[in-house]
């Protein structure tokens, strides 16, 4: 099961279409778990001939320490290199004050490489994990994320989202070009999926991790796009009089919500992919937009302006009512939600500035999660509810950062090249 789905992601990123938008997103981890736990991420052997085509180890190294939970220890400081349980030295990792200790080895033959790990417990002096993997040449990177999500979930309990992609939207200075871009969650290979002089908004990932929705300007107002990523196939889905946008995937991926402005009074409209019928869900005075469904597949989640400035509001989409949801603050837009279904994510207004926050949809209870710019916006929940991915300003640009939901873990995504804005996370796939 592993190596076939290695195989499928191989093949997904070798069909992209090969061109760099040149964001060099790199992650910089700013803030972690006080209680991150000590671990050392050993290089493993290479039994191979030639230089190994990627370094497995340090991509799991800094997926564990990208994400707060982990605090690697640096390879300078390691006092012995073992890839084999019976040269495990525990006194040397107990005085470097390791919790846990990963070693492995890697080889290769004609079918491709092997990879085969062990996780020890310092103070148990005992193996906990013990997994081999095996994949190709292209499946390297694939193989270490997998890894990654591997020791993290037996560790934390949490399932990893090593594994997953970003896509998001970059732009020249010139605002001359945009482009939709899609990544690793650490920011590597990067592909280029569309390009136009015209601007690219709204981007959303199909269930399946397939294909995406998007929102482009390229025919003179706004039209909402499918795109495959496998074959860079596109489809015009839905072109409207007036302004259409905000498309979001119901969790069955049958149905599209979206946004529909013909007069100037934003509505809420869901489209049924099979028969291609547009039922309209709202139609107020106010300005209804932003939709996202619930986990459950029948409810919606929008920001509205009903109470007079920005709030979000929940959806019956069988009998059309509507639930206010936040009332903290007068402002209170972009909503996304938890895969449990438990917390609310959005971006809030405190003062002249905007931030990410979260909200218990049980208690009510709002924690602010960011607060080191005056603009941070368009978040975008990670598939097991842990981090929210969202763009913020740094230095009269704009960059993607991540928060926790619990709000201790930050790190950064910077880019070297433009402004980088409008992401959106990938489900588990």
């Amino acid at each position: 099961m592993v190596t076939r789905t290695l195989c499928l992601l191989g093949y997904v990123l070798g069909c992209l279409l090969a061109f760099s938008a040149r964001a060099e997103l790199v992650i910089e981890v700013t803030q972690g778990k006080q209680s991150a736990i000590p671990m050392a991420v050993v290089p493993m052997s290479w039994s191979g001939e030639g230089e190994l085509p990627e370094d497995i180890s340090a991509v799991v190294e800094n997926d564990l320490g990208s994400s707060g939970y982990f605090r690697m220890l640096d390879q300078a400081n390691m006092i012995s290199r073992p890839s084999e349980l019976d040269d495990i030295n525990y006194a040397d990792w107990r005085n470097l004050q390791q919790d846990f200790v990963m070693i492995g080895r890697i080889a290769q033959d004609a079918s491709g490489y092997t990879v085969e790990f062990h996780v020890v417990d310092v103070a148990k002096r005992l193996e906990v994990l013990k997994h081999r993997v095996k994949g190709k040449a292209s499946q390297l990177r694939d193989i270490a994320h997998y890894i990654s999500d591997y020791i993290f979930e037996r560790l934390t309990g949490i399932r990893g989202v090593f594994s997953t992609k970003l896509i998001y939207v970059t732009t020249n200075r010139e605002r001359s070009r945009f482009n939709l871009n899609y990544a690793d969650a650490d920011g590597a290979r990067e592909q280029l999926i569309f390009t136009s002089p015209h601007p690219i908004i709204s981007p959303a990932w199909a269930p399946d991790g397939n294909k995406v929705a998007y929102v482009s300007f390229e025919s003179g107002r706004s039209a909402i796009y499918f795109q495959e990523l496998a074959t860079g196939k596109r489809e015009l889905v839905i072109k409207m009089q007036g302004s259409t946008s905000a498309p979001s995937f119901s969790p069955d991926g049958k149905r599209l919500a979206f946004v529909h402005s013909k007069l100037g009074n934003p509505d809420i409209y869901v489209l049924d992919l099979d028969s291609r019928n547009i039922e309209r869900l709202t139609n107020h005075y106010a300005i209804d937009t932003e939709p996202q469904w619930m986990p459950d597949g029948k409810s919606l989640v929008f920001t509205s302006s009903r109470a007079g400035g920005p709030q979000v509001y929940k959806l019956d989409t069988a009998t059309k009512s509507v639930d206010r949801m936040t009332f903290q603050g007068n402002y209170n837009a972009r909503p996304r939600v938890t895969e449990d279904g438990r917390k609310l994510v959005y971006v809030h207004q405190r003062g002249q500035r905007f931030h990410i926050a979260s909200q218990d949809i049980r208690s009510g209870r709002v924690q602010v999660l960011t607060n080191d710019t005056d603009l941070d916006e368009s978040p975008s929940v990670a598939p097991n509810g842990s981090m929210v991915v969202y763009a913020t300003s740094e230095a009269d640009r704009s960059i993607l950062a991540a928060v926790s939901v619990d709000g201790d873990v930050k790190f950064r995504l910077p880019s070297k090249y433009g402004d980088v804005r409008e992401p959106a996370w990938s489900p588990i796939f």
